[in-house]
């Protein structure tokens, strides 16, 4: 079985079919705001193979209030919610945005503190701040969603015993730090993830990415780390199923 443990669902058309692809194996999907926070409940409610996440990404900040957060607590009694994500920081386009970023990163590690559960973190050029918010918040299980820094970084990171979400970027012909980086971690605090529709890995970049792909991502993990595609498989399944409670209880 492959777990994709990061998709956006909501933003396909033919969704029967991407689901269809998918067959006998699990799929995370992650909210970002108030709407696709919606949209994910909903179809977890409708595929029983689809999970999901739910949360404000940092980008989302500015749009949203205290009732966005009041509104996702009050969905983490369905039990096909098995995190908080995507949350985070990102300081490439929303620098101004800051300190409110930290507020709302903050405020859903409590709520995820609060209930037990996993977070799924985005961090875009703000690896530093976002590891000295994180080592505030060790007892959590916490998944570094599209790990984009240094080697040294994620040494320090793994120090708190975070995973890492690896995906079609690994795949990429100028993707040197990544790649150093899957052959420095340890398989087992690896998770496979697309970012469907994003981040579509090779042979196929440019094309809309789907959870299918996520094989070609364990390919390629499996190629830099000189084992078996099987040995990928078998054990990030096992991490996200760590990670994630898919048989939560109420």
């Amino acid at each position: 079985m492959m777990i994709d443990t990061h998709c956006h669902l909501e933003d396909y058309e033919n969704i029967e079919t991407i689901i269809k692809n998918m067959e006998g194996n699990k799929m995370i999907t992650s909210g970002v705001n108030d709407e696709t926070n919606k949209e994910v409940v909903k179809l977890i409610n409708q595929y029983p193979n689809v999970y999901g996440v739910i949360g404000i990404h940092p980008s989302e900040v500015s749009i949203s209030n205290e009732k966005s957060i009041l509104w996702i607590e009050e969905q983490l009694n369905n039990k096909k919610i098995v995190g908080i994500g995507e949350i985070g920081l990102d300081y490439h386009y929303g620098i101004e945005e800051k300190e409110l970023q930290k507020q709302f990163f903050k405020k859903q590690l409590e709520l995820a503190r609060k209930y037990h559960l996993p977070v799924v973190i985005h961090s875009r050029d703000a690896i530093e701040d976002t590891y000295q918010i994180l080592k505030e918040f060790k007892d959590l299980k916490i998944i570094l969603h599209c790990y984009s820094g240094s080697v040294e970084m994620a040494q320090k990171f793994l120090k708190l015993n975070i995973y890492f979400g690896i995906g079609g970027v690994v795949t990429f012909k100028n993707s040197k730090t990544l790649k150093e980086v899957v052959k420095m971690l340890p398989l087992d605090h690896i998770l496979l993830e697309t970012d469907s529709p994003y981040l579509t890995p090779e042979p196929f970049r440019g094309q809309k990415n789907e959870p299918k792909n996520i094989l070609l991502v364990a390919q390629t993990i499996a190629k830099i780390k000189e084992i078996s595609v099987e040995q990928v498989l078998k054990t990030t399944t096992i991490n996200a199923e760590q990670q994630f409670d898919f048989n939560k209880t109420l």
